[in-house]
């Protein structure tokens, strides 16, 4: 499957070889240790997967169901009227269908994929950057892209990438595409970074969003037994990134299956062209909100009752 695919999720291998994902793992292990392949956090990739990007075939089938669940709590982020930009992935793309349904909004993006998406929804403008197409990604990249950035002011930007850590924030394995995603936030008062939990305590190559600049976190529970999974959205949380971890399971809580991250603290949002009334599904507020510890007793719940 790794040969196939470039990468795999031991939670993908357990469904399909119909066993156990702790089996899985020490099965993981013993094939690295034959140089057959490479551990990443949360699955596995070809040896060299460092330097080594999968293309979009390959992301495609990776972690389908939590991207799904991402992509809808992403989505809910977003108002009518307002102007966001939208980065390359497979993730984006999933909130781009989404986004479909938001009327009047602007979505600016150099992912053809994410244009797709959005070419019949009468009531969004889609305006793509220049470029030059990567076809791994289908995404517009090079000085072309970057140039057309140059003035553009927006509310948020929603972008992916290939391994998201606290000490270096959200990274990628190639350098154009990284070099495309810094201008898109430069573009934007606002970052929100959409990652499964397969790219949580990864690294890349080339750093895109460094840890301070990220505004907002949506990813989905990791497993019991992912404890760097865990421990790295903890450090995330306390360098101020708000967390909203989406639900992929049939068990939801109070607030739909999302839910804040407890060790998130609040950080100072930065001003938006726009300011909105209302708290999205998964977002935090801080001290000073009235709602933070109201929200943390709220998701201790949510945590015991899917425990039990």
């Amino acid at each position: 499957m790794v040969r196939a695919n470039g990468a795999v999720s031991l939670r993908e291998l357990a469904r399909v070889v119909q066993t156990s994902e702790v089996t899985v793992r020490r099965d993981v292990r013993a094939l690295e240790a034959e140089g057959l392949l490479d551990r990443r956090h949360g699955g596995a990739v070809l040896p060299g997967g460092f330097t080594r990007e999968s293309g979009f075939p390959q992301k495609s089938h990776l972690a389908t169901a939590e991207k799904t669940a991402i992509a809808d709590v992403a989505a809910s982020l977003v108002e009518e009227g307002e102007a966001i930009v939208v980065g390359a992935g497979t993730t984006t793309q999933e909130l781009a269908r989404r986004l479909a349904r938001v009327p009047g909004l602007t979505v600016v993006t150099n992912s053809l994929l994410v244009a797709q998406a959005l070419a019949h929804a009468n009531r969004v403008e889609v305006v793509m950057t220049g470029g030059t197409l990567r076809g791994s990604n289908y995404a517009l990249v090079g000085s072309g892209a970057e140039q057309s950035l140059q003035g553009l002011r927006v509310s948020r930007a929603f972008l992916s990438g290939s391994g998201l850590t606290a000490e270096r924030g959200l990274s990628t394995s190639n350098m154009l595409s990284a070099s495309v995603d810094r201008a898109l936030v430069q573009a934007a008062a606002e970052v929100v970074v959409l990652a499964d939990h397969t790219k949580l305590g990864s690294d890349t190559m080339f750093q895109t969003v460094p840890t301070d600049v990220i505004t907002r976190l949506v990813t989905d529970e990791p497993p019991a037994h992912d404890d760097r999974a865990a421990t790295e959205l903890q450090a995330l949380a306390d360098q101020g990134v708000q967390i909203a971890v989406a639900g992929t399971g049939a068990a939801t809580g109070p607030t739909g299956g999302d839910q804040v991250h407890p060790g998130a603290r609040a950080r100072r949002d930065m001003p938006l062209p726009v300011q909105r009334g209302r708290m999205a599904a998964g977002q935090f507020r801080g001290p000073g909100g009235g709602m933070a510890a109201e929200t943390m007793e709220r998701t201790a719940r949510v945590a015991d009752m899917r425990r039990r």
